[in-house]
């Protein structure tokens, strides 16, 4: 039996119909996909470093608990690490192997002291306080800045970046630092591992928590 033309022309305008949607379909679905920011697989998205920059560098009263791992060629060892940062003040806490049992660590206007089993001691910087009691130090004086992803503003640095604009590489006073981890904290993104070389020393610095403090002097008064 013959097909008449109405009969063919129905099915035709109605795949003309579904590619239409389809092709629609497809321009809504790129319109929607180039949109959305660039994105990790722990959320950070492009542009949020450069949105909480401010933010981050006026976060100077904060503590720090987790668990730097030390690597020489003489050790290879840890401890634990419980620290207190205020713009005027800090005080480290350094427990474990490397700590020699219990170390802390303090320094307020230009005053350095440790404090472990041995005694009490002080110095001019606490690199050198730590250097003569321990026999390697932290780069105490530079690391509030970088471990919160910033370069220290009292010398020229080299900084590069991650797809997404956060810090992943910071060269500064010898020292490299890889950005491994990001977590968020009250808004802000802030590293959560990172490693630090320097000739043969390599400390491997995992944040466990952040937290904020109040901007008083915890040593105010006495």
């Amino acid at each position: 039996m013959p097909t008449s033309s109405a009969a063919t022309a129905a099915p035709t305008r109605s795949l003309r119909r579904i590619s239409r949607l389809a092709a629609c379909a497809a321009v809504v679905f790129l319109a929607g996909c180039a949109s959305q920011a660039p994105q990790d697989d722990g959320g950070r998205q492009s542009g949020d470093w450069d949105d909480q920059k401010a933010e981050v560098e006026t976060f100077e009263t904060w503590t720090l608990v987790g668990k730097a791992g030390l690597r020489t060629p003489e050790e290879n060892t840890s401890a634990n690490l419980d620290w207190n940062q205020h713009p005027y003040y800090f005080r480290m806490l350094i427990s474990g192997p490397f700590g020699g049992g219990r170390t802390v660590l303090e320094g307020r206007e230009g005053r350095f002291s440790l404090s472990n089993s041995d005694g009490r001691f002080e110095a001019e910087s606490p690199e050198a306080l730590m250097e003569e009691q321990l026999g390697w130090a932290l780069p105490v004086s530079a690391m509030p800045d970088w471990v919160r992803g910033l370069p220290g503003d009292h010398d020229s640095y080299q900084l590069e970046t991650d797809e997404l604009g956060f810090p992943s590489h910071l060269k500064q006073d010898g020292w490299d630092i890889d950005y491994r981890d990001w977590e968020r904290f009250e808004g802000m993104w802030l590293p959560r591992r990172l490693v630090m070389n320097y000739n043969d020393i390599r400390i491997t610095l995992v944040v466990n928590e952040w937290r904020a403090m109040g901007d008083e002097d915890p040593r105010e008064g006495e």
